[in-house]
């Protein structure tokens, strides 16, 4: 079960939370990138570990440097993109009226209440792509999953919102039953996070962050589109992932390091500590886990950090193994494609010796090929043949803009096309 935490713990993750906000800024990410350079720089895990209390001491960071309030105009400072900080109109010309070309992209405006269809260009290149069309579905949606029969799953602040993908119209918006304070904007909003479907297009998981508090996961009959049940989870469900069967749901704890295993049929819940680096430095360590893959092989969940290391959790027994990634840089989001090459979205640098923004190919053998992308980025996709990958530039800090990087699997020597859509895009999917 989820450890406990009572009034005395709330109420210090309050305090901690009212300190970071106040850390903000270039003045703030520079004082973190001296503490940080440092714990690079340590040898072992023993150093590595004193090297949390630096960054802690120095930054209250969870993960955000600048403003927590979403700031459309946001740009990447010297990216010679048009994307960086304009929100491009959608163009409606470009699809038949009433319908959805398939491979067309889906992404969560985090900037704004929308969902944009995005045409992904020429063969999905993202050459002479464009937006297609945005529909309203609640205050800063972040994550999304699409079913089978067409309809995208939201999470925004508001609550769950369902959406006709084929239509292009919003059918509902499901309120939480959980308690997450007033609607706002930002990285620390309470409301939806991660959210996934149950293999049988049966119910919707999705998790629900409680500022200063563990987080709960909602369960939601697709039928009768209302909440059935709730399961306590970790701190900032950044992800939720279903395992193959169906059996158990896992909740990425952001501000927890841990993932919960939920059981499906009794919601019954099991923590499982995921930290590499050790937990010292608590709200304050940039060292926690973010998004997660389930690996259908074996049903191993895979956690990358740091662009250094993956860490590969057995959900049976919570052992968790270590294995060597190589971009080092701080990672987000990330996604397997059709053959089991797992792609990682490098944000950027958190000091001074960290390396810029990229995409990690790592093929399932444990290679890797590192792709440097242009500015910040969150969260990607891949489409349905493996050939492409689809990055979200939303992220969820201060520097990101308005786009979708697009990637070539196949031949490593093209050029990564940026392709201008969305109002800070975050969660993607492959329609």
């Amino acid at each position: 079960m989820t450890a406990p935490r009572g009034p005395r713990a709330a109420a210090a993750a309050e305090g901690l939370r009212a300190a970071f906000r106040k850390a903000s800024g270039p003045r703030a990410t520079a004082a973190a990138e001296g503490p940080r350079a440092a714990f690079r720089k340590a040898s072992g895990p023993r150093a590595r570990r004193l090297g949390l209390a630096l960054i802690a001491a120095a930054l209250l960071a969870g993960c955000a440097t600048g403003t927590t309030e979403a700031d459309p105009g946001a740009t990447v400072p010297d990216a010679p993109s048009a994307a960086s900080g304009t929100v491009a109109p959608p163009d409606p010309s470009r699809t038949p009226e009433g319908r959805t070309p398939d491979g067309t992209l889906l992404v969560a405006d985090f900037g704004s209440d929308t969902v944009t269809f995005v045409d992904p260009g020429r063969e999905g290149s993202g050459k002479d792509g464009a937006p297609i069309a945005s529909v309203e579905v609640g205050t800063a949606p972040y994550g999304l999953v699409v079913g089978e029969d067409g309809r995208a799953w939201v999470a925004t602040a508001e609550g769950v919102a369902v959406v006709d993908t084929q239509q292009r119209t919003r059918l509902a918006l499901i309120p939480y039953a959980t308690e997450s304070g007033p609607v706002t904007t930002g990285e620390y909003r309470g409301g939806g996070m991660g959210i996934a479907l149950a293999p049988d297009g049966k119910h919707v998981y999705v998790g629900v962050n409680v500022p200063g508090e563990d987080g709960v996961v909602e369960v939601i009959d697709t039928a009768t589109r209302e909440v059935t049940g709730t399961a306590p989870v970790g701190m900032r469900p950044f992800d939720v992932d279903v395992s193959p069967d169906g059996r158990e749901v896992y909740a990425t704890g952001h501000d927890s390091f841990d993932v919960t295993a939920v059981a499906a049929d009794t919601l019954k819940t099991r923590r499982m500590e995921v930290a590499p680096y050790g937990t010292e430095g608590g709200l304050g360590s940039w060292l926690k886990p973010h998004y997660a893959v389930v690996r259908p092989a074996d049903g191993t969940l895979l956690l990358p950090f740091e662009g250094e290391r993956l860490a590969v959790l057995d959900p049976r027994t919570g052992k968790v193994t270590i294995e060597r990634m190589t971009a080092d840089t701080h990672q987000h989001g990330a996604a397997l494609a059709p053959d089991g090459t797992l792609l990682v979205v490098g944000t950027g640098p958190i000091g001074s010796d960290d390396e810029e923004p990229s995409l990690t190919v790592r093929a399932p053998d444990g290679t890797e090929r590192v792709v440097p992308l242009e500015g910040p980025h969150e969260d990607v996709a891949v489409s349905a043949d493996g050939s492409t990958a689809y990055v979200t530039g939303g992220f969820t800090r201060d520097g990101y803009w308005n786009g979708i990087t697009v990637v070539d699997l196949d031949d490593e020597k093209s050029e990564p096309v940026r392709l201008t859509a969305g109002n800070r895009p975050l969660g993607i999917a492959v329609l």
